[in-house]
């Protein structure tokens, strides 16, 4: 039986679009900035042309400007590097975006670093990990910001709590370390080859699944009352060639002990993109020197 209260990702992503859209509108009044989106998409990943197709359908929907640019996946790297360089220079484009993974000819390291860091709207160039390393204001990575602003929505205040991340990636796991220490968090990153896991999980107030395999938590290493937010996605076998999503934790079994869990799919993925916007308004007030409401 599910006795977890269910983190509605959907529903609070919603909320933060709204909130972009009437700032985007406030902004342009006083101001006549439009924020602009650039998504740069290389090749034919049939799970990236949906999210980037997601991704400009709701960039316009909050007032803002979308540019899209499709290549095919033999586009040579000096042109995905030349044209990262005109986004640059571009005033109207206040947030780049080149979607991952890239194909292999492309060194995706070198395509993140020749983004202009007050454009970067992924969090990933190196200037904007290091600043939200040692607490300065930066871009802040999607998904880890979508994650915590579902933690919070369940206890505003983290303060204190023990909160264990399982997963190490640039993208979401040590990102979200750092986000977590801001709050005042107690802060392990865990992995696949931790030592004792379920022991490490199970004294957690705060649960990041982010280790990319499905259902690998299972419900019985969570700590009653704990808030769980699950980050993977995984499609597996649902018998009859049909196929379902899933999350890194074991949904049904964790939601019996969990005093929160977020769903797969309408939990964390509907927030990356809200992120996404939010990131994108705020380099557009950045990069001009007005005022941001807070993050």
């Amino acid at each position: 039986m599910t006795t977890a209260r269910i983190i509605d990702g959907k529903a609070i992503a919603e909320a933060l679009r709204s909130d972009i859209a009437r700032a985007v509108a406030s902004l342009k009044s006083s101001s006549g900035v439009t924020p602009g989106l650039a998504v740069v998409l290389v090749g034919e990943d049939p799970a990236s042309h949906v999210y980037v197709r997601n991704k400009a359908k709701q960039t316009a929907e909050a007032g803002m400007l979308s540019f899209e640019h499709r290549l095919p996946a033999d586009t040579p790297e000096k042109d995905i590097l030349a044209l990262v360089a005109r986004l640059n220079a571009d005033d109207r484009v206040d947030g780049i975006l080149v979607q991952l993974p890239l194909p292999k000819h492309i060194d995706a390291k070198k395509v993140i670093e020749t983004i202009d860091p007050a454009k970067d709207v992924d969090g990933f160039h190196p200037v904007n990990a290091g600043r939200l390393a040692i607490g300065e204001q930066a871009l802040v990575p999607c998904t880890p910001a979508g994650c915590l602003i579902l933690a919070k929505s369940v206890s505003p205040k983290l303060t204190g709590m023990d909160a264990v991340i399982v997963g190490r990636s640039n993208i979401v796991g040590k990102p979200m370390a750092q986000l977590l220490l801001a709050e005042d968090c107690t802060v392990t990153i865990a992995h696949s080859r931790t030592r004792n896991l379920p022991e490490v999980v199970g004294r957690a107030d705060l649960v990041i699944a982010a280790v990319g395999r499905p259902e690998m938590i299972e419900g019985d290493w969570i700590k009653p009352g704990a808030i769980v937010i699950d980050v993977g996605i995984n499609r597996v076998p649902a018998g009859s060639g049909k196929s379902k999503l899933v999350g890194d934790v074991s949904y049904a079994a964790a939601a019996t002990r969990a005093a929160a869990i977020t769903p797969v799919p309408g939990g964390v993925g509907p927030m990356t993109i809200a992120c996404l916007l939010r990131n994108t308004f705020q380099a557009a007030c950045g990069r001009r020197h007005l005022t941001a409401p807070p993050s």
